[in-house]
Parts: structure tokens; sequence; C-alpha cells
């Protein structure tokens, strides 16, 4: 049961999170993305319960994150895609899957690998700029405030005191 919610924040990732935040959703996104697309496929590879599977879907449906589609109607049977959205949500699946590639591996390696249709290579999913298309982190990015930022619970980081310190290495001070 969530205890909080984020909705209300003015946070792009705090919103995210209020949408795919729980344990269980990006499971269920990276299944839809590889493959299984029934509800009973779906709970039988994650290990899930029924009931628990029924609320995430309900709510990724909700969210617009994944559609539901009638494929028979006696006994009535559904199964699920992703929409724009959620197409959209996995290359973040992948780079958090790299992270855990390299943070949280398995003992006999990383379960999955992704190959490029274009190229044809296995490659690591990493976060790229859109401009230069070069790989991005914490030390080559400037955090500036946007058009949304305003004061409210969790956007401290959204005023304008961050410019470009955070990112760069620089100590925030937050007291001002």
């Amino acid at each position: 049961m969530r205890q909080t919610s984020f909705a209300a924040m003015q946070c792009s990732l705090a919103r995210s999170l209020e949408m795919v935040g729980d344990w269980w959703s990006p499971l269920i996104l990276r299944d839809l993305a590889l493959g299984p697309r029934r509800f009973d496929e779906l709970a039988v590879d994650l290990g899930i319960s029924r009931n628990l599977l029924a609320t995430r879907l309900e709510g990724l449906a909700v969210d617009g994150i994944v559609t539901r589609l009638r494929y028979l109607d006696h006994p009535p049977r559904y199964r699920y895609q992703l929409t724009q959205a959620g197409v959209d949500l996995v290359p973040v699946l992948m780079a958090l899957t790299a992270w855990g590639d390299r943070w949280a591996t398995p003992d006999d390696g990383p379960p999955i690998r992704y190959r490029h249709r274009t190229c044809g290579h296995v490659f690591t999913p990493t976060v790229c700029c859109s401009s230069c298309a070069e790989a991005v982190s914490s030390e080559s990015v400037h955090v500036l405030p946007g058009p949304g930022g305003r004061p409210g619970p969790g956007t401290m980081l959204t005023g304008e005191f961050i410019g470009a310190r955070l990112m760069n290495g620089d100590e925030v001070d937050t007291k001002r």
C-alpha cells in the first residue's frame, strides 16, 4: 500500500515515480516490452499474485502507459500493450537494467543483453545528450532551473540557486 503520493509535487521525477515507482510496475513494463502480453503470461512470468497484477495493470492503463485490448469475449480475456508513453519508458528501463548489471548483477552475470537492430552490436544502454550524442553523467551536466520550477515539497532543487553549481560538484547552499 502506498503511503505517500508524489502526484502534486512540481517535479517530473516525483510525478513519474507516482505512475511507475512501485516494485512491480517496471517489471510488468519490461515484460510487455519483451513479449508476454496476456494477463496469465504476465502472472506466471513474474510470479505475481493475480490481484496485485490486476491492480498494477489498471493503474498503468489509467496513467496511459499501457492499453488493454480484448481478444476473447467468452470468457472475457485481454492482452496488454505499451502505449507511446510506455514505449518511451523502455530506454529508461534498459538504463536501469544496465545500472543493475554493473552494481547488482547476479553471480552468473547479466541475465540479458541488448543487441541494436540497426548495427547488430551488443551494447550497454547509456543516457546520451540529445544534441551531440555524447554519453552524459552527473559530472558532465549542469542543472538549470526550468520554466515549471516553483517552491514546494520535493522541489528545493528546481529553484534558481542550483544554477550550474550542483552538477559541477560544487556544494549548494540550501540555507539562503
